[in-house]
């Protein structure tokens, strides 16, 4: 892809591997999921070679995916802080999501919609990692109304994790330019004066 110099830097390489990685988790475990939950789904075993490879991969991706998730967490946590922009942000997606977004408040690199996608995803990943490691009876015997109780939490809770991926990648489509700078790190200084004003005037000095 051919690059403007005068494009803004939006994620850094490893920022770029750290989310394809967990991207990448999550997708190899909501299908073995699926394929768990219910037999019209069990050929999905496949991608992990087989229904006992998949029992004992699915919890080991699991923990690749929530230690990657942490690192996310360091990285991205201070700039998803909500603050009272992201809240008139929030009253006003009714404008975004009919296309008229130019008198959108102003937002900073992240705006009120990614940041609550992303403590939901905080929240939904600490319970299926405390789940799933209450059903992992290869280490330890729990209880069995434990075990019961923990399956149907992990199981409820990444339902609704992959509803929020789904709106995430949704988003991220539907919003041009987004997925650019998460393939190429990159934005172009439209894009970032358009959607986060706060955040383009903070990384190129223009108060216009």
């Amino acid at each position: 892809m051919r690059r403007n110099p005068r494009d803004l830097q939006r994620y850094t390489a490893s920022e770029r591997l750290n989310h394809w990685i967990v991207g990448i988790c999550f997708i190899l475990l909501a299908l073995s999921g699926l394929a768990f939950f219910h037999p019209a789904f069990y050929p999905l075993v496949q991608l992990l070679g087989g229904g006992p490879w998949a029992r004992i991969l699915h919890p080991y991706i699991g923990v690749v995916m929530f230690l990657f998730f942490l690192v996310m967490i360091v990285r991205f946590a201070a700039l998803n802080l909500i603050e009272r922009r992201d809240l008139e942000w929030l009253k006003n997606v009714g404008k975004m999501v009919d296309g008229d977004d130019h008198d959108m408040p102003e937002q900073g690199k992240y705006n009120g919609g990614q940041k609550l996608v992303f403590w939901g995803f905080v929240l939904c990943m600490l319970l299926l990692i405390v789940s799933g490691v209450v059903m992992w009876r290869a280490w330890w015997t729990p209880p069995v109304d434990m075990v019961r109780l923990a399956s149907v939490v992990h199981a409820a809770i990444a339902v609704i994790m992959l509803a929020i991926f789904i709106l995430h990648v949704y988003a991220a489509i539907w919003t041009r330019g987004t997925i650019r700078a998460m393939l190429y790190g990159t934005v172009t200084r439209a894009w970032a004066k358009q959607h986060h004003r706060g955040w383009y005037r903070k990384v190129t000095g223009d108060n216009s």
